[in-house]
């Protein structure tokens, strides 16, 4: 999927969309996908100045936006005013490596379970090859109140 495929099926918008390509996508199963780091981005401005790192909390981000995108894939859905999918949990969440600019974060997201509307996932992030970061994510869809 390119980004412009990646845009119809993830809410998100810059600067918070973390997720540049598809490589692979087993629908029901996993997705692989990746977040290109460039020096650009907003957050490293002040995280650190003399030392850029992105934050863990948006590498956990960008393996949940992939789970996302494997979601609404799986259901056979595309992105909603009148719903959302929310961050419910993220248990046994490691940090390895830091990840700075100009790496290549690559994305492993499997579905674990679904059941009742709540979905788990097992979420690896790496960088050439190595592991970065790891988790268990889990994502429910919601009906936005007006």
């Amino acid at each position: 999927m390119d980004i412009h495929q990646i845009l119809e099926h993830l809410p998100h918008r810059y600067p918070f969309l973390l997720v540049d390509r598809v490589l692979e996508l087993d629908v029901g199963k996993s997705i692989h996908a990746y977040k290109n780091v460039t020096f650009n981005e907003h957050f490293f401005t002040g995280h650190f100045p003399h030392h850029p790192v992105m934050p863990g909390v948006l590498i956990m981000e960008a393996l949940a936006q992939a789970a996302g995108i494997l979601s609404f894939k799986t259901l056979g859905e595309m992105p909603t005013e009148d719903s959302v999918f929310y961050f419910v949990g993220i248990d046994e969440a490691r940090f390895k490596k830091p990840v700075m600019p100009g790496d290549q974060l690559h994305l492993h997201v499997s579905i674990e379970r679904q059941m009742r509307g709540i979905w788990k996932y097992d979420a690896v992030a790496k960088v050439d090859g190595d592991v970065v970061a790891s988790a268990k994510l889990m994502c429910a869809k919601r009906e936005i109140e007006s």
